[in-house]
């Protein structure tokens, strides 16, 4: 029998893998000091971009049953 693989909580909570195995994650820099940032600028942090081709490997070893 094959054990179990923990799942790493601080990755399952900011990282989500879509239906396709795509890793999604939010954009930095949107918790604070905004008010300097430009509307366009902040507009355009909004909602979940794709991790990058070479951190996918390393995410999806961490959250093992995908959240």
């Amino acid at each position: 029998m094959k054990n179990k693989i923990k799942t790493h909580r601080g990755a399952a909570k900011r990282f989500k893998v879509t239906g396709s195995g795509k890793v999604r994650r939010k954009q930095a820099g949107t918790q604070h000091l905004l008010v300097h940032k430009s509307a366009k600028r902040r507009r355009n942090l909004r909602g979940a971009v794709a991790v990058d081709k070479g951190e996918v490997k390393t995410i999806k070893r961490l959250i093992p049953y995908g959240n």
